[in-house]
Order: structure tokens, then C-alpha cells, then sequence
């Protein structure tokens, strides 16, 4: 299996601008980069360039703020049990 290659967000940046510029193919881009044929396509679905600056697209920030949300609420269920618990435990003593 081949080692995947690591790339900076300032060369996606670079990429992704010259695809915007729309001077050549997004396929001649890959070919003159050396890039693995598709990689554009997913950096375009990750990411925009915002004032020269590499952003997560407007969907990969809700898929972000999604798997927050499910962290924190999971956690909060897990304190739920735990306090009912606790009201148990304590209430038997009250009898």
C-alpha cells in the first residue's frame, strides 16, 4: 500500500484558487500537480477560501457543530443517569 501524501492548507489554498480562476480543468490541474485524480473534488467539498484563508466548507462546519452537539448531549444523558441514581440511593434512606 502506498503512502498517502500530506499537503498544506496554503498549497489546497493555491490549488483551489487556480481552480477558481477557471484557466484550465480541474483534470490538467491534477495532471500538471502530480495530485491524485478526485482529490480537487473533496477539497472543494471540505473546504472554501475565505480572505486568503482556508476555511471548512459551510457543510463540513455543520457536520462539526453536529458531532458537538451529539458529544454534549450524550454527556448530559450520562449525568441525567447518574443523578437518578443518586435520587434513589438517597430516597431508600428516607423510608
Amino acid at each position: 500500500m502506498g503512502k498517502s501524501k500530506k499537503y498544506s492548507a496554503e498549497f489546497k489554498q493555491e490549488v483551489l484558487s487556480m481552480v477558481t480562476a477557471g484557466e484550465r480543468t480541474v483534470s490538467q490541474i491534477e495532471r500538471d500537480l502530480d495530485i491524485t485524480s478526485g482529490l480537487i473534488y473533496k477539497w472543494q467539498q471540505r473546504y472554501r477560501v475565505v480572505e486568503d484563508k482556508l476555511e471548512p466548507s459551510a457543510e463540513r462546519a455543520e457536520q462539526a457543530e453536529i458531532r458537538r452537539l451529539k458529544r454534549e448531549l450524550e454527556i448530559a444523558r450520562q449525568e441525567r443517569d447518574i443523578l437518578k441514581k443518586a435520587i434513589r440511593v438517597f430516597s431508600r434512606g428516607e423510608s
